[in-house]
């Protein structure tokens, strides 16, 4: 009998097991994981930005998260030796029509307590010499971090502390009873006081298998990158966004400097076919079918039909997706660039066609579910942590009363 058990080891599910131990230094703890090793999705393939809080709607989890969430990452990296680089951004406004709205995120930032300074042109090629634009944002706390790194890091820690992570641990069935929740795996029974769902693109389905109904849907959208070639690589230095277009639910293609010195490029934005399908190809059965016959998405596709398209035409023609990096940085040509790997983002989706915009954690009895938990999350990791640590109850008082 565990008193918490985790499902999923990405950066959210480990986060969680660790602030559980530290809030609870004496608890026993189990992670659950299917894959054979940890961060193996969303945690392990996406930008590795630890994002600031420029977008998100003032007071909303995503808000409060990521800025706290920066600050946490951040420290946990320089206690830790994790090699990080707090290298700054820049908001890239790259037609007039853009410049009101590079005004409205730069009164939001405001309200969310970042510092954010206003770059004229010329101020704007001082920070990133070769970028086409006639003003710009820069943040300056905005970093890059490799959350596989942390999250093995995240393991060590917890391992130390007596935590027990189950690899290879694909949950098929849970039951939530009075005085404990049974979760069954393809290897072994797990038996925990409380549960805590962390399962990223699958975390809907964990959910409904604890008799909990929502109408929100995961809806898998794939993100494809490119890389720029080692010997363009000085073209960017650090990162370099678009003002985002506030019709559209995704940030636009950019351009990330990588811990490893490499440069990605992206990402795009289209539906994928299968909940962990990283090529264009991949596709699953019931991944499509539930997409297919789920209302939400016909209602979010007819609304966001001509940048949907632009998004597939990118997806497939290599010359379009860099036409939208020549928007930014005109210098780079098509030769410039080579595909590398792409990640799926679990969005959740509601009936009605709107994405949820927001991080959405569930409450049961036993269990608590993160239903939504697209990027910031891996920046906000920690906090999200912190937040399902003071959901579930102190485990030594609830000893005491049934003593």
């Amino acid at each position: 009998m565990y008193d918490y058990t985790i499902i999923g080891a990405g950066i959210v599910g480990l986060s969680t097991a660790y602030s559980l131990q530290n809030k609870h230094p004496h608890a026993s703890i189990a992670i659950v994981e299917k894959e054979t090793e940890i961060a193996a999705h969303q945690t392990g393939r996406n930008s590795g930005v630890i994002h600031s809080g420029v977008y998100y709607k003032p007071g909303s989890l995503k808000a409060r998260m990521a800025v706290q969430g920066r600050n946490s990452m951040v420290q946990f990296c320089e206690e830790n030796e994790v090699p990080h680089d707090v290298c700054g951004k820049v908001l890239v406004a790259t037609e007039p029509g853009e410049l009101p709205r590079m005004e409205a995120l730069y009164e939001r930032v405001g309200q969310n307590g970042l510092n954010v300074t206003r770059l004229s042109k010329e101020e704007l090629h001082d920070v990133e010499p070769y970028v086409n634009g006639l003003a710009g944002l820069k943040v300056p706390s905005t970093g890059i971090v490799d959350y596989k790194k942390v999250s093995r890091k995240l393991m060590e820690l917890l391992k130390k502390g007596g935590a027990d992570i189950f690899l290879g641990s694909a949950v098929q069935e849970i039951v939530e009873k009075q005085d404990e929740v049974v979760i069954e795996t393809t290897a072994r029974t797990i038996y925990a006081r409380y549960m805590v769902n962390c399962a990223g693109l699958f975390s809907d389905r964990i959910t409904a298998m604890s008799g909990i109904h929502t109408d929100v849907k995961i809806v898998p959208f794939r993100g494809e990158y490119f890389e720029l070639v080692p010997e363009k690589r000085h073209l960017v230095k650090g990162l370099i966004y678009p003002v985002p277009n506030p019709d559209f639910p995704f940030l636009g293609v950019h351009l990330t400097k990588m811990m490893d010195g490499g440069v990605h490029a992206g990402p795009n934005a289209v539906l994928s076919l299968k909940r962990e399908g990283y090529r264009k190809v991949d596709m699953q059965w019931r991944d499509m079918k539930e997409v297919l016959t789920f209302p939400g998405f016909w209602k979010l596709a007819g609304a966001n039909m001509k940048e949907g398209m632009k998004e597939m035409i990118r997806s497939f023609h290599k010359e379009s997706f860099v036409k939208s990096l020549q928007r930014l940085v005109p210098d780079i040509k098509a030769d410039d660039v080579v595909p590398t790997d792409a990640g799926v983002r679990a969005q959740a989706m509601l009936k009605n066609g709107k994405l949820v915009d927001d991080f959405y954690i569930i409450p049961g009895k036993r269990t608590v579910h993160v239903c939504n938990a697209p990027s910031p999350a891996a920046t906000a990791s920690l906090e999200i942590g912190k937040e399902i640590a003071r959901k579930l109850p102190a485990l030594e008082r609830e000893r005491v009363s049934m003593s």
